[in-house]
């Protein structure tokens, strides 16, 4: 059996330069939105707007309202599509759009693409509906024992992911950020819940996004989803899949998740309930496709040197979010020198109680005291969310992770994406975001940094200044509390994470 999986494993992607190649629409100005939007930029000579999504209900109703308003054209693009409760209800919306006649185009990375019930496919025959793949394995929904085979014979291939995450309407409105779709992302499900940042941009940035999703859609790792599939989906399928959407959505709009969202924004989603848009010069930043076929290290193929640029002109301060904190020996050496300078650094990434990737955690632990040490100021988020988090679970939940990926300089410019600050964003994955300079969006990402930083919220990693160990400070409900060790995580977690840490896979994180 293993020979037999190792020889399925040995065969040749076919190649995809076959596949037709399609480039976005005009930007609309047919639409109310459209307009709405023209009619803003015009008052701001060429800035792009953005409204940041924190709470996780309106980020999930924002891409649906967009949805149900497109006219033309939907392209989105994201590292996972989930086949769960709000992966269907958006799916449903998305099929609503292309009966209408808008053009539909879905490109999704394949490591985490589950299409058991052949949803995606049925989806895929509506003539409105593209959907492609990236990156994908030989086989459609392997065996876990497949799927081992195909990465042991392809592991320099397989393990390069497009981790970019991109929702654009009518090539005018467009979301960027961290979320992928699924539960987890919008607070739905009962396992962990992701505190995570998005923005709406509307203005020039969303032309540039549209640019680059066309650079990953026409790519020779973007594969269409029907030379994959061994049956071709029928329109008996898709009215089989229409059925079952339209069930799905009517449950959901009867649960007690559907109910909180609506107490929540009783107006509808309205980026948090800002009224304003925050307005800035800003610039879409993105990978180029061909990063994951790259021998070594390429910067002209990354986004990594533009950041790094951003990063080394601040004059008096840097605050980062990153669920993943894997700065290496070069970055942590970097961070420090900068600290010693004077910039004042704040970095908040999950705790070993709060990160779903324990493996990332064991490679962040190698640099976390020399980072203490050297004048960077560390917290880790807590497993379970305090009074005051910025936004709130809508289920029962095993606890929350930190998702979001931002990055704020001298309390004006701001980096939101989806690129993490560890080895696997910077040389491996495919990553995006929006470089905005802006005072008031970076004000309100600093606002949820701080909240999230809390005490009742964080754990501030300080060193004991008698034993020169790490501690970490933390409110509980009887107040300040200073814990020796790794606070709230578990023996087995501890000890998977001992043994993660002797493997020599840092590189891989």
């Amino acid at each position: 059996m293993l020979l037999c999986l190792c020889l399925q494993a040995c065969t040749t992607l076919p190649p995809s330069d076959g596949k037709a190649q399609t480039h976005h629409l005009p930007p609309a100005k047919d639409t109310p939105a459209a307009q709405y939007a023209h009619a803003e930029v015009a008052k701001h000579e060429g800035q792009s707007g953005f409204r940041l999504l924190t709470l996780s209900a309106n980020a999930l109703l924002s891409r649906v309202v967009l949805a149900d308003h497109a006219k033309h054209s939907i392209d989105l693009q994201y590292y996972i599509f989930a086949n769960d409760m709000t992966g269907h209800l958006l799916m449903q919306h998305l099929l609503a759009a292309a009966d209408r006649g808008v053009r539909v185009r879905m490109l999704i990375d394949d490591n985490n693409f589950d299409d058991k019930d052949h949803l995606f496919e049925a989806l895929n025959a509506h003539p409105n509906i593209d959907i492609r793949l990236f990156n994908p394995l030989q086989t459609r929904n392997p065996s876990a024992l497949s799927r081992a085979a195909q990465f042991m014979v392809e592991w320099r291939r397989l393990n390069r992911r497009m981790h970019n995450k991109s929702f654009i309407v009518d090539n005018t409105v467009a979301i960027m950020g961290g979320r992928n779709i699924g539960d987890p992302y919008f607070d739905a499900g009962s396992d962990t819940h992701f505190r995570d940042l998005d923005v709406v941009a509307i203005g020039p940035v969303v032309p540039q996004a549209s640019e680059a999703f066309d650079a990953y859609w026409n790519c020779d790792a973007a594969y269409p989803l029907n030379q994959l599939a061994k049956d071709k989906a029928s329109g008996q399928r898709l009215e089989a899949a229409r059925q079952l959407l339209q069930h799905d959505v009517r449950k959901f709009a009867q649960s007690d998740y559907a109910q909180t969202a609506l107490d929540q924004l009783p107006d509808g989603p309205t980026a948090d309930r800002q009224g304003a848009w925050f307005w800035g010069d800003a610039e879409l930043v993105a990978d180029q496709p061909e990063k994951i076929q790259a021998d070594g290290d390429v910067p002209a193929l990354r986004i990594g040197p533009r950041l790094k640029a951003m990063l080394d002109g601040a004059q008096h301060s840097v605050i980062a979010t990153t669920p993943y904190f894997i700065p290496g020996e070069e970055g942590t050496k970097h961070l420090v020198e900068r600290a010693q300078r004077g910039i004042s650094l704040q970095i908040l990434t999950n705790s070993l109680a709060s990160t779903d990737e324990p493996a990332a955690h064991a490679g962040y632990v190698h640099y976390r005291k020399a980072l203490v040490e050297g004048g960077v100021q560390l917290y880790e988020l807590k497993p379970s969310s305090g009074q005051d988090q910025p936004s709130t679970a809508l289920g029962k939940s095993s606890g929350i992770s930190l998702h979001a990926k931002t990055i704020v300089v001298d309390d004006r410019q701001v980096f939101i994406g989806s690129l993490n600050m560890d080895q696997r964003s910077k040389l491996l994955n495919t990553e995006m975001g929006v470089i905005v300079n802006s005072p008031g969006l970076a004000k309100a990402i600093t606002d949820f940094f701080h909240t999230a930083t809390l005490p009742s919220n964080a754990y501030q990693v300080a060193l004991d200044p008698v034993s020169h160990q790490m501690v970490w400070h933390a409110d509980d409900k009887n107040g300040p509390v200073t814990y020796q060790s790794e606070p709230e995580a578990t023996i087995k977690r501890r000890t998977e994470v001992t043994f993660l840490r002797l493997l020599p896979i840092d590189s891989l994180l």
